[in-house]
């Protein structure tokens, strides 16, 4: 294990970024050491002899001109106490930056300017600028810097040549790991039947991708700077030609597909709800064969149409288990929060841990789970000031959560479709927030009520689980059954308020907002309803009381 010492000189005490730093290093698996702060130099002579570090790194940031003097005395006495083998660091200002760099004392100078990653990088020792750095796979991305997530944005503009242009300004910033490339919904439902587009529609809601050729140009467009790794939506028809073309072109870094949607439900598609269910998991399959990572994008569709959160919970568990019965072996768990966009947030961290502690119940030396959190688009206000202000507070609950992967919402969506500028933004609001919170941060997970709410929402999922179950107990495995899964849509024990009058759908369920959360709601009786109550009334209207199972 390699030692750092560390500490400020001069009449230096500002120790913030040293002990940043310091903190960072213990999680690379450096013993460290604070020396203290105003250090004579001295001090740092005798430390040396003492501990035998393997990194001194010293802090001054105040007025440059004094500490050209501070540097004199410790290169004179570097030299007559021959001193070697030790790698030194200065961290400071940049006019202090400077001069440290003059004295031609240190290996390492970092002025404040520098992003995380290039410290991680260091501390790893790797050359942050060299190409090898950058991992070209999705797992390998994460491992290179986790516990710190990486960070993912869409792009997608009205033209082939605005989204190329844009992908080569945000690859060149190095401010995200991965571009999730978001072709106009013509491409994602017609990419091989373009006689049925509607090219009044084209650039609508993503890049008019029309080709391979499209999608090779993206792919070269991202071979610069970081070299972000690329990945797509997965359409909403032909999907696994889709897939096939994505994996040939950009290298897709996973894969993003729902179980129930895409189909009559959200009227993206035109399947049915049993097609899509078996389509998308003939989807998750064909990347699971492959070891492609799978992310299952469904549990927030159902709170995005207003689900109590415990629908939300309940699917979040089915989705990750379809992903696994298909045999996909690396999982991306989605967790969106802020939906709906008024949500309590101790109330969303507890549906997150709820859901987070449901599907990594899963994991076995097969099946992976790696967390990605993202604010939900509807909690951005138009003002785009505010909206900064929002991308940032729900990056920092997200964090509780530990993510993997954090997928960056442009602050400016609820105003306009995201541009380079927008991007790189945003991406850089969210490194400040990150760079904060490994100072340390309290543990918002452990709060009672938080943990209270978590742990009811894990009972009511569970009921939920259970009495899709009971629907067919004939099947061999009905929580990934076609009809099963079809059946629980149908009767509603899966539904959403704005499912009323869409036939694919049951369309009954009434919800509330209440302390923050979103519960089950009997308009009539002007009452939250119990979980238990509102599944015996769905199977009792729908199946009849001798097979209530609750």
């Amino acid at each position: 294990m390699k030692k750092i010492i560390a500490g400020t000189i001069g009449n230096c005490v500002h120790v913030a970024g040293t002990m940043n730093f310091l903190t960072l290093a213990e999680k690379e698996g450096y013993e460290t050491e604070f020396l203290g702060i105003a250090l004579p130099i001295d001090t740092i002579i005798e430390k040396i002899s003492e501990l035998n570090p393997d990194i001194v790194a010293l802090s001054y940031r105040l007025t440059p001109e004094p500490l050209e003097k501070v540097l004199d005395e410790l290169k004179e006495k570097i030299k007559k106490e021959n001193i070697k083998n030790i790698k030194w660091m200065f961290g400071g200002t940049e006019p202090t930056a400077k001069v440290a760099e003059e004295s031609r004392i240190f290996q390492k100078i970092f002025n404040g300017t520098e992003d995380i990653d290039e410290v991680i990088a260091y501390l790893k020792g790797k050359d942050y600028k060299r190409q090898e750095f950058y991992p070209k796979d999705l797992i390998s991305r994460i491992n290179s810097k986790y516990p710190y997530p990486i960070l993912r944005h869409h792009l997608g503009l009205s033209s082939i040549e605005e989204t190329i242009e844009a992908i080569e300004k945000v690859s060149e910033a190095e401010v995200l790991d991965i571009i999730s490339v978001a072709p106009d919904q013509n491409a994602q439902e017609h990419f091989f039947e373009q006689d049925k587009m509607d090219h009044r529609l084209d650039g609508a809601g993503g890049a008019p991708l029309r080709s391979k050729e499209d999608f090779r140009k993206l792919y070269k467009a991202a071979q610069r700077g970081n070299q972000p790794l690329l990945r797509c939506y997965s359409g909403t028809k032909n999907l696994l030609a889709f897939a096939e073309v994505l994996k040939e072109t950009i290298d897709n870094a996973w894969c993003a597909v729902p179980l129930f949607w895409y189909s009559d439900l959200d009227k993206r598609g035109p399947r049915t709800v049993r097609d899509a269910i078996y389509e998308n998991q003939q989807v998750m399959k064909w990347h699971g064969d492959r070891d492609i990572p799978v992310e299952v994008n469904d549990p927030h569709h159902w709170s995005l149409r207003d689900a109590h959160d415990a629908i939300g919970v309940a699917d979040a568990y089915l989705a990750a288990y379809n992903a696994k019965k298909m045999g996909v072996k690396n999982y991306v768990a989605q967790y969106m929060f802020n939906v709906p966009a008024f949500m309590a947030p101790q109330m969303d961290l507890a549906k997150m841990l709820a859901k987070i502690e449901l599907v990594e119940s899963l994991e076995d030396e097969n099946f992976k789970v790696y967390r990605q959190a993202r604010a939900g688009l509807a909690s951005f206000p138009a003002d785009l000031n505010q909206a900064k202000g929002q991308l940032a507070s729900s990056a920092y609950l997200a964090m509780a959560i530990k993510p993997h992967i954090y997928h960056v919402v442009g602050y400016c969506e609820a105003h306009h479709a995201a541009r380079a500028e927008d991007i790189i933004e945003s991406c850089k609001i969210v490194r400040g927030v990150i760079r904060n919170e490994f100072l340390g941060t309290v543990d918002m997970t452990e709060n009672l009520i938080v943990q209270e709410r978590k742990n009811q929402l894990i009972e009511e999922a569970l009921l939920i689980l259970e009495a899709i179950k009971s629907l067919n107990p004939m099947a061999k495995d009905p929580l990934s059954d076609v009809e099963t899964l079809a059946m629980a849509v149908e009767i509603g024990l899966l539904d959403a308020p704005q499912f009323k009058g869409n036939s694919a759908a049951k369309g009954e369920l009434t919800t509330r907002l209440v302390d923050g959360a979103l519960y089950p709601y009997d308009n009539e009786e002007r009452r939250i309803i119990s979980e238990k109550e509102r599944i015996e009334r769905v199977l009792e209207k729908n199946i009849g009381k001798e097979k209530l199972v609750v």
